[in-house]
């Protein structure tokens, strides 16, 4: 596993990608805070308009595409599992098993920070379920129930 010292309860975007086989443009978390072992965590991801999504979503007005919204939630929730379970993430990935009760209440657009709180709903190893909520401006702009597992890269 990666060499991040346990316990902290904020992981920086380096750390972030010793834990995650994403980079980017597809990288959708900056930062970790919050976190706490077994229960939850929330992930940050700055929106700026230099993100390569918005060329062409829209080009005219800008929108944070919701399904890359959801992808920040799950990046979020593999880093905070893989860091406080100590898993070791090495030639595995985690895959999307499942997306329910998904909705999307207002755009997020360039400028705003993407606050996105994850928490573990049930866990049997490799399985994980996990609730998301996504905040800017402590208004939610999104939510939803998935499922995730961690597999063999290869």
């Amino acid at each position: 596993m990666a060499s991040i010292e346990p316990g902290k309860s904020i992981l920086e975007l380096d750390e972030l990608m010793q834990l995650l086989p994403h980079r980017y443009p597809m990288l959708m978390v900056d930062r970790l805070t919050e976190i706490r072992a077994g229960d939850s965590a929330i992930g940050i991801k700055n929106i700026s308009y230099n993100e390569q999504f918005f060329q062409g979503h829209f080009p005219q007005k800008p929108v944070m595409p919701g399904v890359l919204i959801i992808e920040a939630m799950a990046q979020a929730a593999a880093a905070f599992v893989s860091y406080t379970e100590d898993l070791d993430v090495e030639g595995k990935i985690v895959l999307f098993m499942g997306v329910d009760k998904a909705r999307f209440r207002r755009p997020v657009v360039p400028g705003d920070q993407l606050k996105i709180h994850v928490r573990t709903a049930h866990k049997r190893p490799p399985v994980w379920k996990f609730e998301g909520i996504a905040m800017v401006d402590d208004q939610r702009v999104a939510e939803a129930q998935f499922a995730a597992m961690l597999a063999k890269a290869s």
